[in-house]
């Protein structure tokens, strides 16, 4: 089952390199979509009171090092592998409208990246980790050098130089674990306790996770890599590739190097709180809507990592929730920004204004995704932000004070994005939608087309946001299922590695 999950996208990959341009978006959502039926029957199997992992598939592969391709799932991985395959149908979805140059290269990465992060949140062994952890970074390279803005080339390189830099760092830790070891099994080594007080392991792993997370002060390749990337690869590294870092710092280096974990607890907790403030900060300082929300995933970000140092059950499980939640609401925020980019060509937010008026189907949408990031009660990021600080006060009262800050501070710059942008006068009428129609186009009657681009949503874009608008409130008003599924899997992994006991 879990190698149909994981590979259906590339097989999809394949098939479109190989079949005419025309079938190309059929078929990568076909391929996507079907890894999302799989994903569903492995839920409903799901054995919720069971601590370890689930539908294990083991086969050696490179004997004589011990190196095996295992894929295991259990409460930890579960919820990410299941936003894995429901956000990337919705972001090939809303490509279909969007791209129109090189289709079949855009499809064919695409689902190769989701067959390359699927592999991350199921592997079992490092070496296997390792393999699919690095071929993440090569589609979403040339999804931003390719089909990205102005500056694709700075991003791109920017996105890879950081990643891999901090890739390497974590390759000489396995590969010094694996050879010490005699295996790279994960489960082997977690049982061993061979490295729990390994202070360089814990740096290294932790330096190839927070660069992905991204943490302050690693942050400075996300908001390039988000402004310039498509609005499809936008909505992946947000929802997905992100929590690549924040996934690894759980099943490894508090798995592996709880000892280690514990001591160095304090820094990491003064970094996500450091994110989380500053995030915040400069996200209210941006006039472009999608740098606002690229920076506001430093700071949402920040949160998942001071629930994950907590090292207490509470604040790991709100730090797992918060994965999904992020994904689902930073996700529906750069939908949001991308439908309106694809009109007006613009996302400077002194262009915009009066939207709602204009377009009542959008702006109410855009509204539910904001407020649900801002963490307004009976919406899913209230539930997780509330969870972590729970936790994080339980483990240090101060680093908590601090962090509650910062959902003021998100408030404050995610309702001043929601004014700007659809509150207030309709200024398109004085022609500043179609200004920014004819600056992106040089088209003399930027007037009239600026005018008549403002078309409210359609079916295609309502259906691309709705799983996320749904799960936003189910998981807001009833999150007890999500909590369940993770509980024996954060429980467990806590005792195995004494960090229970703390």
């Amino acid at each position: 089952m879990l190698s149909l999950i994981t590979f259906l996208p590339l097989i999809g990959a394949v098939a479109v390199v190989l079949a005419p341009k025309a079938w190309a978006k059929t078929l990568a959502l076909v391929a996507s979509l079907a890894a999302f039926v799989v994903s569903l029957f492995m839920l409903a199997s799901y054995n919720n009171a069971e601590q370890g992992f689930q539908f294990v598939e083991s086969v050696k592969w490179i004997a004589q090092f011990d190196i095996g391709y295992k894929l295991g799932v259990d409460g930890i991985s579960l919820w990410l592998v299941m936003l894995t395959t429901l956000i990337f149908p919705i972001a090939l979805w809303f490509s279909a409208g969007s791209i129109t140059t090189r289709e079949k290269e855009y499809y064919a990465l695409m689902l190769a990246m989701q067959t390359a992060t699927l592999g991350v949140f199921l592997s079992l062994d490092m070496f296997l980790f390792y393999v699919f952890w690095e071929f993440a970074l090569v589609p979403m390279y040339l999804l931003i050098g390719i089909w990205g803005g102005e500056r694709r080339v700075y991003a791109s390189l920017k996105f890879f130089i950081f990643t891999m830099a901090g890739s390497v760092l974590m390759l000489v830790g396995i590969l010094y674990m694996g050879l010490n070891a005699g295996t790279f099994d994960v489960e082997q080594l977690a049982a061993g306790r061979m490295f729990v007080a390994s202070t360089p392991l814990f740096l290294a792993f932790a330096a190839a996770f927070v660069i992905k997370v991204p943490l302050w002060p690693f942050h400075s390749w996300l908001p390039d890599a988000h402004v310039e990337a498509p609005t499809g690869g936008s909505i992946i590294l947000a929802a997905v590739l992100l929590k690549m870092g924040t996934y690894g710092l759980i099943r490894f280096n508090l798995t592996l190097f709880p000892d280690a974990s514990r001591e160095w607890s304090w820094l990491m907790i003064t970094l996500a709180v450091i994110g989380i403030l500053y995030g915040a900060a400069v996200a209210f300082a941006q006039s472009d809507a999608k740098k606002l929300i690229a920076y506001s995933s430093v700071s949402h970000m920040g949160y998942i990592v001071l629930g994950i140092f907590t090292l207490n059950e509470i604040g790991v499980q709100g730090a797992i929730l918060q994965m999904v939640n992020h994904g689902l609401s930073t996700g529906g925020l750069f939908l949001i920004v991308g439908f309106i980019y694809d009109r007006l060509h613009t996302r400077e937010m002194s262009r915009l204004g009066g939207l709602w008026g204009k377009m009542p189907v959008y702006g109410t949408l855009a509204l539910i995704f904001t407020l649900s990031s801002v963490g307004l009660p009976a919406l899913n990021g209230f539930v997780g932000e509330f969870t972590i600080l729970q936790g994080a006060f339980l483990a240090n009262p101060t680093a908590t004070a601090f962090a509650a800050l910062g959902m003021v501070l998100a408030a404050a710059y995610l309702l001043t994005f929601f004014q700007k942008v659809f509150l207030g006068q309709y200024r398109g009428d004085g022609a500043a939608h179609a200004d920014a129609h004819a600056d992106a186009h040089g088209d003399a009657h930027g007037d009239a087309q600026g005018a008549t681009a403002l078309l409210d949503l359609n079916w295609r874009e309502v259906l691309a946001t709705l799983p996320l608008l749904v799960l936003c409130f189910v998981i807001g008003l009833y999150a007890t299922p999500f909590f369940t599924a993770m509980s024996a899997s954060v429980q467990g992994m806590l005792a195995s590695s004494g960090l229970a006991m703390r």
